[in-house]
């Protein structure tokens, strides 16, 4: 059978001109010719035409499927894979879009009615952060951000004050403050030290995401030198796998029965006082918590506490009340090994 092109058109609804474009662009091109240089169609042209027709619906444009039907011999399976590939691609970058405008939406939605200017520089501090994080970690970000917002100020006002009176990056009296950043930045980043990695070199790299108020680079550096040796002594007995397992530490909690506790040694109250083994148990329950509630976590952090000196220096008791705790809590537990 072989059909004319006016006969092929009507039976498939499509116009004698789209036939003719089919067949000047070799696409359908008609298997024969009558005398009278008519356009002829057969069963195999047909059964190429409703390839094209199908292919055409799933919205693929014309140059795509000539090179799909030559490919794969108009294999329908393989091209309609391929398709489908294409398709989820398409889908996921236009969900990734969405999520990074409704962002973009959140953020000039968070103050006042921004003007040009704050529009130009919120839009390019958006896209910076999409060439670092995905989406849904910017989303964590903010959150998380908005959560420890209130306390940075004061942190990053203490170490500015270290900085300018000439303490040295390595000097004890850095650790606590540089203990309250690594919590800071944990909290900000769900522990997450890939993030962490990420961010750091951003806020090197890409000038427009430091903040008008935020630390300078400089300041960055001196505390980073701090945490480096926290870090060090820290993956001595740890590995990145256990830090990212522990919880954020209690220390507000914690720092508040480190003073009651020095209070009752100052009294002299006995390690073995009901007061005390209070405050002892108090301080093993967050600890526990602190270490995912594993003991062998629990013990190569003590270990660590107890033999890295850069760790004792930002703690959060003393060292006369932290061996009053200790042996309180023998007390409580004389055969069980108990946390620092």
């Amino acid at each position: 059978m072989r059909l004319k092109v006016g006969e092929l058109a009507r039976r498939t609804g499509l116009t004698v001109r789209t036939l003719h474009h089919y067949d000047a662009v070799g696409l359908l091109v008609p298997s024969a010719r009558s005398e009278a240089g008519y356009r002829l169609y057969d069963a195999t042209d047909i059964g190429r035409l409703h390839a094209i027709q199908a292919l055409r619906l799933l919205g693929l444009p014309l140059a795509d499927i000539d090179g799909l039907l030559a490919a794969q011999g108009g294999a329908l399976p393989d091209i309609l894979r391929r398709q489908i590939v294409s398709l989820d691609e398409q889908i996921a970058q236009a969900t990734a879009l969405r999520e990074r405008l409704g962002l973009l939406e959140q953020r000039l939605s968070d103050g006042d009615p921004p003007g040009p200017q704050d529009w130009l520089a919120t839009l390019e501090q958006m896209s910076t952060y999409a060439r670092y994080f995905s989406p849904a970690e910017v989303q964590s970000l903010m959150t998380n951000g908005k959560a420890v917002a209130a306390l940075w100020p004061p942190l990053i006002a203490e170490v500015t004050a270290c900085m300018a009176g000439g303490v040295p990056a390595d000097a004890p009296q850095l650790q606590p403050l540089a203990a309250r950043w690594m919590t800071l930045i944990g909290l900000w980043m769900d522990s997450d030290f890939d993030r962490v990695t990420r961010w750091r070199e951003m806020y090197r790299r890409e000038p427009v995401v430091r903040l008008d108020n935020g630390p300078s680079a400089e300041l960055i550096a001196y505390i980073e030198q701090a945490i480096g040796l926290r870090m060090a002594a820290l993956l001595r007995h740890l590995s990145t796998g256990d830090l990212a397992r522990l919880g954020p530490p209690p220390d507000d909690e914690w720092r508040q029965l480190a003073h009651e506790l020095a209070d009752l040694q100052a009294r002299g109250v006995a390690p073995g006082d009901a007061a005390v083994q209070a405050i002892a148990r108090s301080w093993a329950q967050l600890f526990e918590a602190f270490t995912d509630h594993d003991p062998a976590l629990a013990a190569r952090l003590m270990q660590a506490m107890a033999a890295e000196p850069v760790l004792q220096a930002g703690a959060v008791a003393t060292p006369a009340v932290r061996e009053y705790l200790l042996r309180a809590m023998a007390l409580a537990r004389p055969d069980a090994t108990t946390p620092p």
